[in-house]
């Protein structure tokens, strides 16, 4: 599972034109769901998500957790994040899992995010979506739940 995590003053999804999601301050998180994660790779990214320090105090210090601000989160399921650049000049998704176990393995994220007490809008899993946001900082983080896998 490859996570890319862009703090956010506010972020948005459309479908077809549509706004179908919309959050301020937060969390934009694009999740790659790969053949082999299950259950306990999303366990582990939701405690992560919702506990990691990265917005600033009063000092100006990453030193807050996304529930500590109480930000919320878009959840955007994106299977290039699986993709392989190593060979060639076209990208390869074998590493990508499916669309049906990588479905329930987001909304799986969702659910759990939203029992830590997050605020969780999400974009529509296998749509053309087109994702506007603000990158406050910029700050950008990637988290993999195999990180031996990045090079």
């Amino acid at each position: 599972m490859r996570l890319i995590l862009q703090r956010v003053s506010r972020a948005s999804v459309r479908v077809d034109g549509e706004v179908i999601s919309s959050i301020a301050a937060g969390l934009l998180v694009l999740v790659g769901i790969e053949k082999g994660d299950g259950v306990a790779e999303v366990e582990r990214s939701a405690v992560k998500l919702s506990e990691l320090r990265i917005f600033e105090d009063e000092n100006r210090k990453m030193n807050l957790s996304l529930l500590e601000i109480s930000g919320s989160c878009l959840v955007i399921s994106q299977f290039t994040l699986a993709a392989s650049l190593e060979k060639g000049r076209r990208p390869s998704f074998v590493g990508a899992a499916p669309p049906t176990q990588a479905e329930p393995l987001v909304d799986l994220l969702v659910e759990r995010l939203t029992s830590k007490g997050v605020s969780v809008s999400t974009g529509r899993f296998g749509a053309h979506m087109e994702v506007e946001l603000i990158n406050d900082g910029p700050v950008t983080f990637v988290l993999d739940s195999h990180p031996e896998r990045i090079s």
